[in-house]
């Protein structure tokens, strides 16, 4: 049972991962020379879920079907991919790979996986995008779900490879907390029209929530003036989102999912500035594994998702200080370790 005179709320979870909820596995396929990946999600089990999303410009495949009014309660994977609408051909790969297995939902003697997807535009980021007849991903997609792991790699990494953002490369980042015995855990693949660091600097929004210097313990600036205020846009053709997963092992519903998810989001807008603009695709998925039942079914969910937005915040951080290693031709936009070290 979550109780509210727990005392562990925020403390760091095992991994730093979203994986640390239990029965959570992700695998990550990219190509240096295209560019672009994919990270899939995948639980053991099936996963209560539901989406909020915010961003004006969104990329998706059955998201629909897990609105409150969607007839879906229960996920079997989630797909997060580069590609833009050509990506949204991973999920496809997941649901064969999950088929195969005789996972899906139940229709008759049929089995149908319930695989929604977000993608994310990084078509101009130079990389070779002639794939010919037919685009990579649903190929990518199948070989990460074969990959997929406990643990795994943060930064310049599946959907994360051509992410941006508007003055730094982008990336696929990840964290997790213990909150009132619950572990929470939060995946994304950060490339935001806006910033993850304050103008004119390389120190993080997101840096009052940072545990254990995960982003370099860069810290805030010692005083805030006109300049530090100043939106910074990406300039150019380019089309943008941060998407976004939240899990935890507490029971909830669809409903109690669904208010996860929009309180998660106030997680983009302690990491990122702007946010929610109408050249981005904002989206946070929310899962439940349903380990551990909820004491209080409102105060408890109140406090597990103020600590998914702060989680989330700091997985966007990562997935920015994380970025890097990618193909060495490829000199913008710059690595923020590379300029701070």
């Amino acid at each position: 049972m979550i109780g509210k005179n727990d005392s562990d709320s925020g403390v760091l979870a095992m991994r730093n991962l979203i994986t640390d909820v239990e029965g959570l596995k992700v695998g990550n396929v990219d190509d240096d020379q295209l560019r672009s990946g994919v990270t899939v999600l995948l639980p053991d089990e099936p996963c209560i879920a539901a989406v909020d999303v915010r961003g004006g410009g969104p990329g998706t495949r059955d998201t629909e079907a897990l609105g409150l009014l969607g007839s879906v309660d229960h996920v079997h994977a989630v797909v997060l991919s580069g590609g833009s609408a050509f990506g949204l051909g991973a999920a496809t790969g997941v649901q064969s790979y999950l088929r195969q297995r005789g996972i899906g939902f139940e229709i008759g003697n049929a089995r149908v996986p319930i695989v929604p997807q977000a993608i994310l535009f990084d078509l101009l980021n130079g990389g070779d995008k002639n794939w010919g007849d037919t685009p990579p991903y649903e190929a990518m997609a199948r070989r990460a779900c074969n990959l997929a792991e406990v643990s795994f790699e943060l930064g310049s990494k599946g959907a994360g490879l051509g992410a941006t953002t508007a003055r730094l490369k982008g990336g696929l980042g990840s964290a997790s907390a213990v909150c009132n015995g619950a572990t929470i855990g939060a995946l994304a693949a950060v490339n935001p029209v806006g910033c993850a660091t304050i103008p004119g600097t390389t120190q993080f929004w997101a840096a009052p929530f940072e545990i254990d210097g995960e982003f370099g313990d860069l810290g805030m600036p010692d005083s805030f003036g006109p300049q530090h205020h100043v939106p910074m846009l990406k300039g150019g053709a380019q089309e943008n989102t941060t998407l976004c997963v939240v899990a935890t092992d507490a029971a909830l519903d669809k409903r109690q999912a669904h208010r996860l998810a929009i309180m998660a989001q106030t997680g983009l807008a302690l990491a990122v500035r702007p946010v929610h603009t109408p050249l981005d695709g904002d989206i946070v998925f929310a899962l439940s594994t349903g380990a551990r039942e909820l004491s209080d079914p409102l105060f408890d969910l109140a406090r597990l998702g103020a600590c998914a937005a702060q989680t989330l915040a700091r997985a966007i951080a990562r997935g920015v200080y994380e970025a890097g290693n990618c193909d060495p031709n490829w000199s913008e936009p710059r690595h923020i370790r590379a300029i701070i070290q």
